[in-house]
């Protein structure tokens, strides 16, 4: 048999020992796809950015034609639940306890001002302890009074003068759902947990069972033993990839708007940034349950939090957004994001799967060096 020959044969053995390991193990099967599952359940249907039902107070002094057509808007619109108060200070007390999340207070002279001089004050008091949460509903309170100005002076015949006519229109996502934003970022968590979190525990399992020196015995190299290792959770990461994709179009409606192909090719490069990551993890931590609490701490936590999938990497400090450089995540979920919702836009991709493509390089070139000292 010529070297060729015994290199696959080797090598085909080293996938089958663990592809059958995988198969004894059903921890590893459930990260692949119980796990995806379960998070994209959970983010899809229970973690939501958007503000919808907004517990509103709405306070009128002295009700009238002019202060029910302004309550009107509130009721009519998805984005309040307004519930009638006598005063201010009922109001003012259901803010305290939690019960609504804004006040909207017309005074007794709403009216009278707003005849004679066009000036009528809104009173507007929010609930700030969540601050993203008051600044989206005073944008859509301050939406509110300008749809209403606008059809009280076209009812009485008049054009509303404003310094500046907006016109918007919102691009990639016009629907303006949290959801098509955070699903395809979340598929690069849940590939980060799979590549990473499972490899993280392969060679540090055969050192912990000692089954790491019957393999140094054996005439299998250390490119063909990595190699071996890596192909089956490969196949099972690249398995949850596709099962992510899938619930993210059909079970959350996510819009697919670049090439399928485009994805699989720079989902494939992720993976095996991600293998690489739990690879060199697992090849310098000899023991499973530290080389599990590295991988979460370096791969699962940045990926997280610092790749942009929730937080806005724009708004972090300048020394945070320089560590994001360096968290492979950040440029897999651009392209998601990018592939999902804007299409194929080739500079995005190409330039984020560039960055992409040199960190599989250097993983995979420490991994070469700190295996072959390991194993030696």
């Amino acid at each position: 048999m010529n070297a060729r020959g015994g290199a696959l044969m080797r090598l085909r053995g080293m996938v089958r020992k663990e592809s059958l390991q995988i198969l004894r193990d059903p921890s590893s099967i459930a990260i692949a796809f119980v796990m995806p599952v379960v998070l994209l359940l959970l983010f899809g249907y229970g973690v939501s950015l958007d503000a919808q039902h907004i517990p509103l107070a709405m306070v009128i002094e002295r009700p009238d034609a002019n202060s029910a057509s302004f309550a009107a808007a509130f009721q009519q619109s998805e984005y309040f639940s307004p519930r009638r108060f006598d005063s201010i200070q009922d109001a003012e007390q259901a803010l305290r306890e939690r019960q609504v999340d804004g006040i909207v207070w017309l005074r007794g002279d709403f009216s009278r001002r707003l005849l004679a001089a066009g000036d009528a004050p809104v009173g507007v008091i929010l609930n700030g302890v969540d601050a993203n949460q008051a600044r989206i509903a005073s944008g859509y309170i301050q939406g509110a009074w300008q749809s209403w100005l606008q059809a009280y002076a076209s009812s009485h015949g008049q054009e509303l003068t404003l310094p500046a006519a907006v016109e918007q229109r919102v691009w990639f996502n016009p629907a303006l759902r949290s959801r098509n934003f955070l699903v395809p970022g979340l598929v690069a968590v849940i590939m980060t947990l799979i590549g990473a979190l499972l490899t993280a525990l392969v060679v540090a399992r055969e050192w912990e069972r000692g089954t790491m020196e019957a393999l140094m015995v054996t005439p299998i190299r250390i490119g063909e033993l990595l190699l071996g290792k890596l192909l089956p959770y490969f196949v099972l990461g690249m398995g949850g990839m596709l099962l992510s994709v899938a619930m993210a179009r059909w079970q959350f409606g996510v819009p697919l708007a670049g090439s399928f192909w485009l994805l699989l090719a720079t989902s494939t490069l992720f993976m095996l940034v991600a293998l690489g990551m739990g690879l060199l993890i697992s090849t310098v931590a000899r023991n499973q349950f530290v080389a599990g609490q590295i991988a979460i701490l370096v791969t699962f936590l940045p990926a997280f939090i610092l790749s942009g999938f929730i937080f806005d990497i724009g708004s972090m400090p300048a020394p945070i957004q320089f560590i994001t450089h360096v968290v492979p995540a950040r440029y897999f979920v651009a392209i998601l994001q990018t592939l999902f919702l804007a299409g194929d836009v080739w500079p995005v991709v190409l330039g984020n799967a560039a960055a992409l493509l040199l960190m599989m390089l250097i993983f995979f070139a420490v991994l070469g060096r700190k295996a072959r000292k390991r194993l030696e």
